[in-house]
């Protein structure tokens, strides 16, 4: 079992920068492979970026892919994410989510574990 909590998250105008943090606590993080989805008001929930346990390997949907970042700190059982160029169409709740023993997908129904999610407001 492990738990997650978002944090980092507000308002901001476009063309501003935020950062993500969600600490896990719980299971070795280490067992596990991260993911960062979120979720537009009337929309379904989508992926945003994965990052592999060891944080070698990441991924990107093409909607954030060269303004966002994702990255982690094992040793504080905490992964990012480093929104930069932010646009109106970025707001959205977003969720951290653990996927035990994975490599990092884009699929929701890989992960085991999800946050409460925290909000991201973008204005233009």
């Amino acid at each position: 079992q492990v738990q997650l909590v978002e944090t980092g998250g507000g308002e901001v105008q476009a063309g501003g920068s935020l950062r993500l943090s969600c600490t896990a606590s719980g299971r070795t993080f280490i067992s596990y492979a991260m993911g960062w989805f979120r979720q537009a008001p009337g929309k379904e929930r989508e992926f945003v970026a994965a990052i592999s346990w060891s944080g070698s390997s990441t991924y990107y949907s093409d909607s954030v892919k060269g303004r966002f970042t994702i990255s982690r700190d094992n040793a504080k059982s905490t992964a990012y994410l480093q929104m930069n160029s932010l646009e109106p169409e970025d707001t959205a709740v977003y969720y951290c989510a653990a996927d035990l023993w994975g490599s990092g997908t884009n699929r929701e129904s890989t992960y085991d574990y999800w946050g409460q999610g925290t909000q991201v407001t973008v204005s233009s």
